[in-house]
């Protein structure tokens, strides 16, 4: 048989009340309507399903043996409808992204920490890795969105949108005074010990790309996996460090270290958005990604629709 949802519905509160009078109260609609929904129900199950009483109505064996079933069905989809508009209303809800060391700590946390303000009951989710990774993990879907530095090897359909420059910097410690103040080139780099972030990051991709334009290819005496042990490193001598300039700020103020200048200096790069297929992003996602893009979205959303760019 083929019965309208609707129908259930309404027999489960009757059901429930006893009463068709407080079931159409219940539903907000007319008591003659309830009472016509009942008698097509069992028009359609082709048995009785309530006995009237002078108190109201009563379950029938046959009803109640429906009831068992029907209850479970109509809660179950009451409450994911509960569970829903909770949802579309921001009350609750998960947002999955991805980020590195760098964009967190110099870009990302005042966004969370807004968000999270503004909607306390959304678990917000962060994948700490590198660049090549976090773009694997939106490929695959793992993600919805990511907060990651230029360059970006990413395939067709992934959306790239700038909103932060920043530079990196060559740093190195009293060991290395006698090239402070020096303007150098870049060649001097081979002479010297050299620590290095992993091939795995977007910085040494993009510091090994610059160099190699000046036919440079240089062999880290340390290759290390996080900026900040970069600046430590540098810091006790050990070597010429090249980092996210934020990370050497407070050494650099400190006067532990001091920054290399060149004739040329690297070109800035940019902390991007990064995007596959919008429609796949949460609502708590997407309410997180505009919060973070903003007006920088429409800036530069013509100029970076193809990956590359």
């Amino acid at each position: 048989m083929t019965i309208n949802f609707e129908y259930y519905k309404v027999f489960y509160y009757v059901s429930r009340y006893g009463s068709l009078t407080a079931a159409a109260k219940e539903l907000c609609i007319s008591q003659p309507a309830v009472s016509q929904a009942v008698r097509q129900l069992e028009k359609e199950a082709g048995t009785r399903l309530f006995s009237r009483t002078s108190k109201g109505v009563l379950l029938t064996r046959e009803g109640e043996l429906l009831y068992r079933y029907v209850k479970s069905g109509v809660e179950s989809l009451l409450e994911g409808q509960r569970m829903l508009e909770r949802m579309l209303g921001m009350d609750m809800g998960e947002v999955r992204i991805g980020a590195s060391d760098m964009t967190l700590q110099f870009f990302l946390l005042p966004f969370l920490e807004q968000f999270h303000q503004q909607f306390p009951n959304i678990k917000v989710n962060v994948s700490n890795a590198p660049t090549p990774e976090t773009i694997e993990s939106l490929t695959e879907g793992r993600i919805d969105f990511g907060v990651v530095t230029t360059p970006v090897e990413a395939g067709k359909g992934i959306r790239q949108i700038p909103v932060m420059p920043f530079r990196n910097v060559f740093i190195a410690g009293k060991r290395f005074e006698y090239l402070k103040g020096k303007e150098l080139d870049y060649t001097v780099l081979s002479g010297l010990p050299c620590i290095f972030l992993e091939k795995n990051t977007s910085t040494r991709t993009f510091m090994d790309r610059f160099l190699e334009e000046h036919s440079i290819r240089l062999t880290p005496e340390f290759e290390l996996a996080i900026s900040d042990m970069v600046v430590q490193f540098a810091k006790r001598n050990m070597g010429v460090g090249c980092v996210m300039e934020g990370f050497a700020r407070e050494a650099l103020e400190r006067g532990e270290v001091f920054e290399l200048k060149f004739r040329r200096e690297m070109p800035q790069r940019q902390i991007c958005v990064v995007t596959g297929d919008e429609n796949l992003i949460s609502l708590a996602g997407r309410s997180l990604f505009q919060m973070i893009t903003g007006g920088e979205q429409r800036k530069y959303g013509n100029d970076t629709e193809e990956n590359g760019k």
